[in-house]
């Protein structure tokens, strides 16, 4: 994510908005002076001489009651804070904007706040935000006129869109171009040019060089474009020359190279090298989101902190008054009354502290183990909950139900997956005996095999084969053996998208043996022993904490059995084995 980069097109872009009413003071000198010193801070990332230089550029217009260049360089805070990263300053900053501009009655200045939402509903990877945050924009920007300053506002929404809707960017693609011909042509070259990438992205080798063409006759007749350096690279490769476009864009394009890199093997067909630059990009991704969650939570705990001493400060201002009222009334039962409430409140004092500590080691625990397993949907709640707190955004009932089932779903997500490790830890630290009972084997695996039939991908088949004679009961712990065979129906459902799954009994003299097998992608004979062992995941991009054939394995073991991998199984798929001691 090239962050700064994207930062300084916003600078630009709002820079150029002006209503009809305010006062303009940019052909003002001491404006330019007061400018030029805060974008030097701005480009280097000077964060002591930023803020100085912003805070008197922004008084400056303040005193000149230009009150449109004034909200733009608010607006340029708030960039500066997301090109730092501190994603939760930055949302503060943009709700207090758009206050102020609400107080003000400034409905014509107001698309600068939801412009701004927008950005940082994009970098916290919420895009149905965001992109329902640009299009208010458009439609506000539509009501006042800025049709100067709308096409930069659609490419917001084609970055968005073009990975999940292509004919959809490609429409908005067309609106900003239209507009930025008749409003500002020395737009046109970038969209157009941004077109010509979308050609390549979308496989349509003609029109990419067709696009290829108009770059470089506008290029000769002295144009430039943000994009023409990508288009370059892509032309290469195009040529067939990967190796030096992907030399190219390691050299020329930095960050942002590794998304450019990973098309560049997905359309040569390169789809080893393709998933390792995409892997790098993920785990690029994943340490910035760690670092937007760390700071989320920070800024929430600040916020709480000092909810809690005004708070205090207030509890305290009630008890000095009670008392002052009680000496009046009574010195010697207020003096008395003091010193009881003084030695209590002592006492809770200590007593919230003791809590305050523990709770503050089981957090630093958390957080230390805590993996991108939980940040995504912590961080997918946490976006939605943005959006419900935001009193700007009007949602549907529909909108509403989807976002309470979203935030219902990670929930659970969240909450199995703790629960599977408690579930760990009480397993096996437990010295308690296993009770058993008489069950009826072909029945109960009949239940489990009927609550996973909505789970299963559509095409597959789920079944049930048993070879036990009619009848047939064993002592078991019904309770871990519904444990064992829900894991690995889970494992084999979530990695089987056609074919089937089919779970089998049979029983020996001395053992009863209970088979899942699927048609799934598979396990190396290798990594047999491996699946079994704690937070093992051999695909990162499924779900999970990869203990639950730990947990499995650990179950067997209590009720005096085990499960393996059949690395005999030809496939396709895998087939898990659960032995089990035969008792009557």
């Amino acid at each position: 994510m090239d962050v700064k980069r994207w930062g300084l097109s916003v600078i630009l872009t709002l820079g150029t908005l002006l209503t009809a009413e305010a006062r303009d003071c940019r052909n003002d000198e001491t404006f330019h002076a007061l400018r030029d010193s805060m974008s030097r801070a701005f480009n280097t990332g000077d964060s002591a001489h930023f803020f100085s230089a912003i805070k008197n550029l922004e008084d400056y217009l303040l005193s000149q009651d230009d009150l449109h260049n004034y909200y733009t360089q608010r607006c340029n805070e708030i960039v500066f804070l997301m090109n730092r990263q501190k994603i939760w300053e930055a949302y503060k900053a943009a709700r207090q904007l758009s206050k102020e501009l609400r107080e003000r009655g400034l409905d014509k200045e107001m698309y600068m706040a939801i412009n701004m939402m927008g950005h940082i509903y994009r970098y916290c990877g919420n895009f149905d935000a965001a992109k329902k945050a640009f299009r208010e924009v458009i439609a506000l920007m539509e009501k006042y006129g800025y049709y100067e300053s709308m096409p930069p506002i659609y490419m917001n929404i084609v970055n968005v869109e073009m990975g999940d809707d292509p004919i959809e960017a490609i429409e908005m693609l067309n609106r900003a171009s239209e507009i930025a011909k008749k409003y500002s042509p020395e737009r046109v070259f970038d969209i157009e040019t941004r077109r010509v990438l979308s050609y390549y992205n979308l496989g349509d080798t003609e029109k990419f060089e067709e696009g290829y063409k108009y770059y470089k006759e506008g290029v000769k007749n002295g144009l430039s474009s943000v994009h023409g350096r990508t288009i370059e690279i892509y032309h290469e490769a195009y040529l067939g020359n990967i190796d030096k476009a992907i030399e190219m864009a390691r050299a020329e394009m930095g960050e942002q190279g590794t998304d450019i890199i990973t098309n560049l093997y997905k359309n040569a067909g390169m789809w080893k090298e393709a998933y390792e630059s995409l892997r790098k990009e993920k785990a690029s991704d994943d340490s910035i989101n760690n670092v937007i969650l760390s700071n989320n939570m920070q800024g929430i705990q600040d916020e709480i902190r000092i909810f809690e001493m005004e708070r205090e400060s207030a509890k305290n201002r009630m008890i000095g008054m009670s008392a002052v009222i009680v000496l009046l009334l009574l010195l010697i039962g207020a003096l008395t009354y003091i010193v009881i409430s003084r030695r209590r409140h002592e006492r809770q004092l200590k007593e919230a502290y003791e809590h305050a500590l523990e709770s503050d080691n089981m957090k630093t625990a958390f957080i230390r183990n805590i993996n991108h397993e939980v940040r995504t949907p912590l961080n997918i709640i946490s976006g939605f909950a943005q959006v419900i707190s935001d009193p700007n955004i009007d949602l549907s009932v529909e909108e509403r139900q989807n976002i309470s089932q979203m935030v219902l779903k990670n929930t659970n997500l969240i909450t199995s997956q703790f629960d599977e490790m408690i579930e760990l830890s009480l397993n096996e630290n437990s010295g308690e005996a296993v009770k058993t009972e008489d069950l009826d084997v072909t029945q109960a695996l009949a239940d489990i095999i009927n609550e996973h039939k909505e789970k299963v991908s559509n095409g597959v088949d789920l079944h049930l084969h048993s070879m036990l004679p009619e009848g047939f009961t064993t002592q078991i712990n019904k309770k871990m053996l519904y444990r064992m065979v829900n894991i690995l129906l889970d494992n084999a459902i979530k990695n089987t998208t056609s074919g089937y799954i089919i779970v089998k009994a049979d029983a020996d003299d001395k053992h009863l043996k209970i088979t899942v097998e699927d048609t799934g992608c598979g396990i190396a004979p290798e990594e047999a022993d491996r699946i079994f062992e704690r937070f093992v995941k051999l695909d990162k991009f499924k779900e999970g904490l990869g203990l639950g054939l730990t947990l499995c394995k650990m179950l067997a073991h209590r009720i005096g059995g085990d499960v393996v991998l059949d690395t005999t199984y030809a496939g396709p798929g895998a087939r898990f084995v659960i032995s089990l001691s035969k008792q009557h």
